[in-house]
């Protein structure tokens, strides 16, 4: 269901809004905000909490990024902008990253989520013509293969996983300037890392699923509303990223003294 508006004299299409989406959208941010506490209070505050340790939950948060990237993939289908989107959230992911260099050396954040969600979004912008030539069912294939090819990069393989696949030649990694893309050094860290190998596809696929919601084409569900807060919460997820660290700060200060 499609209908235009004219936005400084262009006329542009405007889509049916899908609740589903800020849904999903919404639960995963909060499941970050939860993370992120669990983290600061394990490794800051010392208070011990024993599935950060599981191998699991490693497996749950890259989940529920990963759901995250698929929506947002998603959402610049909807865009009108995406290079602006891009621009902004990656000013943003930096901004990050200067606090944390000045307030917490200790705890670097040099590609996060934000960097990722930024850079995706301006590559998106500039080749969104020629990913579109491919059909979304082939484009969700072609992504999910790469996906899994790339999956081992940031563990020196060509392959799923750490140990299987093609082993990479150390030269790639050592390098030290190509960890955006997954090459990321020995000495690298970083608190918050999601190179864009692999989890571009991740993006991409959701790009291309997008088309598909746009069109009107994903079942009836997909367009409502079921939990108005989480839908809520999933159109104001950027600003929920940048707010929830400070205010869990301030928290912890009046907790625990200290921040």
């Amino acid at each position: 269901m499609e209908n235009t508006a004219t936005v400084s004299g262009t006329e542009v299409k405007k889509y049916r809004r899908a609740g589903f989406m800020d849904e999903v959208r919404g639960f995963c941010i909060l499941c970050m905000v939860v993370y992120h506490v669990c983290f600061d209070l394990n490794y800051t505050y010392n208070i011990h909490i024993p599935i950060m340790f599981d191998g699991w939950f490693d497996i749950v948060r890259d989940i529920f990024a990963g759901a995250f990237m698929f929506i947002s993939g998603m959402s610049s289908r909807y865009s009108h902008n995406n290079a602006k989107r891009g621009i902004q959230c990656f000013f943003i992911g930096m901004i990050i990253t200067f606090i944390f260099a000045f307030f917490a050396p200790s705890a670097p954040i040099l590609f996060g989520i934000l960097h990722f969600m930024g850079v995706s979004m301006m590559i998106y912008a500039i080749g969104d013509k020629y990913f579109l030539k491919i059909p979304a069912p082939v484009g969700i294939a072609v992504c999910a293969v790469l996906f899994l090819l790339t999956r081992g990069i940031m563990y020196g393989y060509l392959g799923p996983a750490q140990g299987v696949g093609i082993k990479l030649p150390e030269f790639i990694y050592n390098a030290g300037l190509l960890f955006p893309l997954g090459f990321r050094a020995p000495s690298f860290q970083s608190m918050d890392y999601f190179p864009l190998l692999p989890w571009f596809f991740v993006f991409l696929a959701g790009a291309y699923t997008g088309k598909y919601a746009i069109e009107d084409k994903m079942p009836a569900f997909f367009y409502k509303t079921h939990c108005k807060p989480l839908a809520l919460a999933g159109r104001y997820t950027l600003w929920i990223y940048v707010l929830h660290q400070p205010v869990a700060m301030v928290f912890f200060l009046l907790i625990f003294g200290r921040i």
